[in-house]
């Protein structure tokens, strides 16, 4: 099965929701340079609290120091740090050997096929890859929550290079979603505007994604 991460989630009422409707991860994105969904580290604690066991609650950090994510991912208590640019101070080694049991996840932003190599490299030292379609290189960086997709046959290279499980995110909605796990094969998928009405979580739109995702279980 694909597994489905619901990104941006705002609210108790939104995770219980996304939960309902069948995903296995959710997304709580602390503050960011840019980007939709941020909301205050005290919710996403709040919310990470009400997640239950088996659903994997991602916090998304925009910190690059290993010592201020530790502190962050303590308060925040979350079972997983989504790491949405790329460590400066301290190694992905340093946060498995502090916080044993959290999950480490790396995004790679796809924008060529430097990509491949990073996610590589990267992939001996996480317990999963996230590929999207940010930009680290902008001045005000983008980190995700584009609403665009990237190149996807460099996404599927990088699915075939490495050893752990790889979501893929980046303008995903239920029309394209077949089509994307079709070409990737990823684990699983991760959508945040795609279901989503003037920003808040739609369920018509959540639902459709679901259905079409395990569509791809019955063709495949």
């Amino acid at each position: 099965m694909t597994r489905i991460k619901i990104c941006c989630i705002a609210s108790i009422e939104e995770a219980k929701m996304a939960i309902n409707c069948g995903a296995s991860a959710l997304g709580l994105v602390s503050k960011m340079p840019s980007g939709p969904g941020v909301i205050s580290e005290e919710l996403i604690s709040n919310i990470a609290e009400s997640i239950p066991p088996g659903i994997s609650s991602f916090l998304l950090t925009s910190l690059q120091n290993v010592d201020e994510i530790i502190q962050q991912q303590k308060y925040c208590k979350t079972n997983t740090i989504q790491l949405c640019d790329r460590l400066i101070e301290g190694t992905h080694l340093e946060l498995k050997n502090t916080l044993p049991g959290i999950k480490i996840v790396q995004v790679i932003h796809v924008n060529d096929e430097d990509s491949i190599l990073e996610a590589i490299d990267v992939s001996n030292y996480v317990d999963a890859i996230l590929l999207d379609s940010g930009n680290q290189k902008l001045d005000v960086k983008v980190l995700g929550g584009t609403g665009k997709t990237h190149d996807w046959t460099i996404s599927k290279k990088i699915v075939e290079s490495v050893n752990v499980p790889v979501f893929l995110a980046g303008g995903l909605n239920s029309e394209n979603v077949l089509d994307a796990i079709q070409q990737v094969r990823p684990f699983g998928v991760d959508i945040c505007s795609g279901v989503r009405t003037n920003g808040k979580l739609d369920k018509s739109k959540l639902k459709q994604f679901v259905v079409n995702v395990n569509s791809f279980q019955r063709y495949a």
